[in-house]
């Protein structure tokens, strides 16, 4: 059961509320770089992505987002640091939301000057608390960084806003540490009706970081808490996109797409198993079909029982290979060289009979 949240619009969507819960990612151009900024966010949203955050340092980053809205679909996040002034530029400029850290621009003169005009243009305001920015005062209280001393750091800066009269807010509170993280987000919940934008900070590279993230928001997920997702990779973006959308459907919070599952491998292998499923995994992405299993199996002996419940698999032998519908065989015989082909034509074929 999601917990229920006020809703917030972003740009021409809507988080919190119920909706879906929507994948965010953040651009690694330089800003100022319109061209290849776009292109990036074009091949995000191309993945899946339906949130961009752009890093805003300078005035020129600032000034740019005004040519990069006009070139893309989804809402634009500015992420500002230090600078009022930047946050400032960047509503000017059209970003669709801003990322702040109260706490790091500045008095509270500062604050309310971007405030007012977030609430000006009906901007809202993520509200964004690491552990490695939690105030002195919180970590003598609390002796360190704690689920308690995120909390508390990330509802005093709400409070400050929403004295300044304004409530557009989304929070943000995120550890690199996964069970301190899932604890803040707990707690957290339980205090706000806020959205929450939920991942797992410097989460590190594809292979941990993957792994790091998928424990971490698959157990706050699967409390029904977080409207907006980000799975922080160091790594091309477009992989946080992949990962976001199989932790989502691994939750079933989201339908659609074909779902690829494949046999460990073990002795009785006879093909290059691994290579064929990533290439089976990378073809799929070509087919608009929903909620279609496809499996890839290395053993034609047990591979079609093991995957019955799959409506399309391949399953190999010495140099040979099997086609099969729902654990049917359907073709036999296929040398492996021609497996993936005789995949695709199966998936040309399934396509024609959705439509």
């Amino acid at each position: 059961m999601r917990k229920n949240t006020r809703t917030i619009q972003i740009g021409d969507r809507v988080i919190g509320g119920g909706n879906p819960i929507l994948i965010q990612s953040m651009t690694n151009t330089k800003t100022e770089d319109i061209k290849a900024t776009v292109d990036q966010i074009h091949r995000l949203t191309a993945a899946g992505c339906e949130i961009i955050r752009c890093t805003v340092p300078t005035l020129e980053a600032a000034k740019a987002l005004t040519e990069i809205k006009k070139q893309i679909t989804i809402p634009l996040v500015a992420d500002i640091h230090f600078d009022y002034r930047m946050a400032l530029a960047a509503i000017e400029h059209g970003a669709d939301k801003i990322r702040i850290n109260p706490g790091n621009i500045g008095g509270k003169d500062r604050v309310k000057a971007v405030v007012d005009a977030a609430k000006e243009r009906k901007i809202p305001i993520r509200v964004g608390v690491n552990s490695g920015s939690l105030e002195k005062e919180l970590l003598e209280k609390y002796g360190g960084v704690t689920p308690e001393g995120l909390v508390e750091s990330a509802l005093d800066k709400v409070h400050l806003i929403e004295d300044l009269g304004y409530e557009e807010l989304v929070i943000s509170i995120k550890s690199s540490d996964v069970l301190m993280c899932a604890k803040a987000h707990e707690l957290i919940a339980e205090q706000t009706d806020y959205p929450l934008h939920v991942g797992i900070t410097e989460a590190g590279t594809l292979y941990s970081g993957n792994i790091k993230s998928a424990v971490g928001l698959g157990i706050i997920l699967y409390q029904g808490i977080g409207d907006t997702i980000r799975v922080s990779l160091t790594g091309d973006p477009l992989e946080e996109i992949k990962s976001a959308k199989r932790i989502l459907k691994t939750l079933n919070l989201r339908k659609g797409g074909i779902e690829v599952v494949s046999c460990p491998t073990c002795g009785r292998t006879q093909i290059d198993l691994i290579h064929l499923a990533n290439q089976v995994e990378t073809l799929t992405e070509e087919f608009p079909l929903d909620d279609i299993k496809v499996a890839v199996m290395g053993c034609v002996v047990n591979g079609p029982g093991e995957a019955k419940e799959a409506d399309l698999g391949i399953a190999g032998g010495k140099g040979v290979g099997i086609l099969f519908r729902k654990g049917e065989i359907v073709k036999s015989g296929i040398p492996e060289s021609e497996l993936l082909g005789a995949l695709r034509t199966e998936l040309q074929q399934l396509t024609k009979e959705k439509q």
